[in-house]
């Protein structure tokens, strides 16, 4: 194609104006010089669309009337270079069916002239670029032209497609079909099979469930119609949808599009339930029914008149509504105009039959779980029973404080003998002259020692005696250390044999004390009993007196001087000492000679020399 010549696209145009010119009865621009146009032959009463397609098919057919020449080169056995005559037009046909084939025209030849390098040798010339570059050229003006003339669909798809009525009344057929586009001389290439559209199995997001949103899987079709609800709640549910409806034809066809399971999966949230049904087209439509969530206030009552009838929990626990819980002044139930769908398909029905579906759907997840209204109406099923299982235990503890204990069958002992007379007491009986002896206990492998346990008999039964005939415990105010002592000194026997030792052992080690000073514990107390022990353990400073008198009366006794300290008098020597006691006796005590391990000895005396005098030592004198 040379400079000078016009493109199929321009040739179009320039038909197209001459088209809108006659019908206006105005002059279009460009046509002055454009003796040789397509629009020649159109009436001027034809349609924009059979101007365009003369003008396409005749442009078409000049050029290849000038490309004839060099396909005849190219041209297989097989591949004849007949040009296809235009075919003629009906006069009803629609501007769009003529679009359509003035486009699917442009691209089969443009497909032809992509293809047919190929039919050629294994090695063929290259065609001219220039020639090329128009051809793509004319190709592409053609397109964008008629992109923007009219809003065309793709060549796959059908021009018998039907649109999605706005009624139940379907739409009666063209009175003229469009006409077929005219058979080209070049076969084109036609897939065996063609895939089919592909579409997600689901739309659904259910990995984004959480406590207020949940998915559910789609229906299965069924077989034959069935009740979408079996439950009062679930009829109470459909019977809002078919109470507001203003068209039964579209609740008809909503009834069959979820018995053949056309609803997708259905996602429930607070006051929404989401879903894509499919309808006549291949895309599916994005459904919504939006129900008003319980307000605080609500939820307080409805939860209030749950936990004063343990039958409610329990009915909801087993996945049924009761009737007294949806009957306590709460709309909990949709009634007539409550539910308020959203679709969007082009059908202005309220509701349309894709809402419809979904509503029906909707009726089938109630039946199952009711705890679904719930979550429609703004609470959780988790949220739900930790609040009644809360309150239920509240309301329990409160009952109880109310009621109080219950009264235990019988008659208070009090009430019982507060009229009765009560006897005197006998008199006691005589006290005994002395404690028993406890009875013998006999030995036992790995058991206690029984002499230990006879003593601890012994002693507890002299306690007891004690106090029945004096009133007092003599031993009751002992540190634990003293008693000890005592218990130690009161072992008959003397030396440390091998049962001393071990007594000594056990009880030294249960007041934190070593068994050597447990024995001279006990040789204290064996002297002067508790006052010995104390004069063992407490030196103090006694008053002027007695303490000073003691020294005279030691040199009358031809003793040597005694050395002073405290309460103490000890001999030169350092083997004999005197200490006086707080309850004015003198207890004697012996060590070797420059030792310092004093032991008490002998009894105590007022006398401090026959307190030594008792002392079995002859140099002491």
């Amino acid at each position: 194609m040379s400079a000078g010549e016009r493109t199929p696209a321009e040739e179009a145009r320039e038909a197209l104006r001459a088209a809108r010119a006659g019908a206006s009865g105005e002059p279009a621009e460009g046509d002055a010089g454009s003796a040789d146009g397509p629009a020649q032959g159109v009436a001027s009463e034809a349609r924009p669309g059979e101007v365009a397609r003369a003008a396409l098919r005749a442009a078409v057919a000049a050029r290849r009337q000038g490309e004839a020449a060099s396909e005849e080169a190219d041209a297989g056995p097989d591949e004849p270079a007949a040009p296809a005559a235009p075919q003629p037009t009906p006069a009803g046909a629609r501007p769009g069916d003529a679009a359509r084939e003035a486009l699917r025209a442009a691209r089969r030849e443009a497909d032809r002239g992509e293809r047919r390098p190929r039919k050629t040798t294994p090695h063929p010339a290259p065609a001219p670029a220039e020639g090329r570059s128009a051809h793509a050229q004319a190709a592409r003006d053609m397109r964008n032209f008629l992109s923007t003339a009219f809003r065309m669909p793709d060549l796959a798809d059908d021009p018998e497609a039907e649109a999605p009525p706005r009624t139940e009344t379907p739409e009666p057929p063209a009175e003229h079909a469009p006409m077929p586009p005219a058979p080209s001389t070049t076969p084109t290439r036609t897939p065996d099979h063609p895939a089919p559209p592909h579409h997600p199995s689901s739309m659904a997001t259910p990995h984004r469930d959480s406590e207020l949103r949940r998915t559910f899987p789609p229906f299965a079709p069924r077989p034959e119609p069935q009740d979408f609800a079996t439950t009062w709640w679930g009829q109470a549910w459909v019977d809002a949808l078919e109470h507001t409806a203003l068209d039964v034809n579209r609740l008809a066809r909503g009834r069959g599009y979820a018995d053949a399971g056309n609803v997708d999966a259905i996602t429930v949230t607070p006051g929404l339930v989401l879903a894509y049904v499919r309808g006549s087209r291949p895309r599916p439509y994005r459904v919504q029914l939006r129900l008003r969530r319980l307000s605080d206030e609500d939820w307080e009552r409805l939860l209030e008149a749950a936990v004063d009838s343990p039958a409610d929990i329990a009915a909801l626990l087993d996945k049924e509504l009761p009737h007294t819980l949806a009957d306590r002044g709460v709309p909990l139930l949709p009634g007539p105009g409550d539910l308020i769908p959203q679709c969007s398909c082009p059908d202005s029905g309220r509701p349309c039959k894709h809402a419809a579906a979904l509503c029906y759907q909707t009726a089938r997840l109630l039946d199952a779980d009711p705890f679904v209204l719930l979550l429609l109406r703004g609470r959780g099923e988790r949220e739900l029973l930790d609040t009644l299982s809360r309150r239920s235990a509240a309301s329990a503890a409160r009952a109880a404080r109310e009621r109080g204990p219950a009264a235990l069958p019988g008659v208070r002992a009090s009430e019982a003998l507060a009229g009765r007379p009560l006897p005197p007491l006998p008199a006691p009986l005589p006290a005994p002259a002395h404690p028993e002896a406890p009875p013998a206990y006999p030995a036992a492998p790995g058991g206690p020692d029984p002499f230990a346990l006879d003593q601890l008999a012994t002693d507890a039964a002299a306690r007891a005696h004690a106090l029945l005939t004096t009133g007092r415990d003599p031993v009751g105010g002992l540190t634990l250390w003293q008693d000890a002592v005592r218990l130690a000194a009161a072992r008959p026997g003397s030396g440390l044999t091998a049962a001393t030792r071990s007594l000594y052992a056990t009880l030294a080690a249960a007041v934190d004390r070593t068994p050597a000073e447990l024995a001279r514990a006990v040789a204290a107390w064996r002297q002067g009993g508790l006052a010995g022990l104390t004069v063992l353990e407490e030196p103090w400073d006694p008053p002027a007196g007695r303490f000073d008198r003691a020294r005279p009366l030691l040199l009358a006794a031809d003793l040597p001087a005694f050395r002073p300290w405290r309460n103490h008098l000890t001999h030169p020597a350092g083997h004999a000492q005197l200490r006086l006691g707080q309850d004015g006796l003198w207890y004697a005590y012996e060590s070797e000679p420059g030792q310092e391990d004093w032991w008490p000895r002998g009894a105590p005396d007022l006398d401090p020399v026959s307190a030594l005098t008792t002392l079995d030592i002859p140099d002491a004198l």
